[in-house]
């Protein structure tokens, strides 16, 4: 009976989209973080959970859309965040520097007044095609806000 229920179990996370790299405590060696808010604090914790991820081995991917593509322009101004003493950009800057591949969807500067020299360094365009094929790797975790 017991190995019936862990069948069952496991054929319910399948199910559900958890796969079973999961169920064993192994999951997704990457992370895919979209971020669409200018709420400063989902921006932050956007950013938090991306550091997290990436200090438990996980490798990080964001793609900024909408409001939240203005985290990676010039003129992106807020205040610090506590506990991390930092700003979501200032985060998103860390990890930049650890080598986190950012980008702004590839419809966030055609459709506003910003254009790609408005974007702080370290942060590209994306192509909708790779992302779609990058979302589609069993091995991403996505996170959206």
């Amino acid at each position: 009976m017991r190995v019936f229920n862990k069948v069952l179990a496991a054929a319910a996370m399948a199910a559900a989209g958890v796969g079973l790299a999961q169920a064993d405590g192994h999951g997704p060696d990457k992370l895919f973080v979209s971020v669409t808010s200018d709420d400063l604090q989902t921006q932050g914790m956007s950013m938090i959970l991306a550091t997290q991820g990436m200090q438990q081995g996980q490798e990080p991917r964001i793609l900024l859309c909408g409001p939240g593509a203005e985290m990676a322009t010039d003129d992106y101004s807020a205040d610090a965040l506590e506990p991390a003493g930092a700003n979501p950009q200032q985060m998103m800057r860390n990890l930049i520097d650890e080598g986190v591949q950012v980008e702004v969807c590839a419809i966030f500067l055609p459709n506003t007044d910003y254009t790609e020299d408005d974007l702080i360094e370290g942060v590209g365009v994306a192509e909708a095609p790779e992302v779609a094929e990058y979302m589609a790797d069993p091995s991403v975790r996505h996170f959206s806000n």
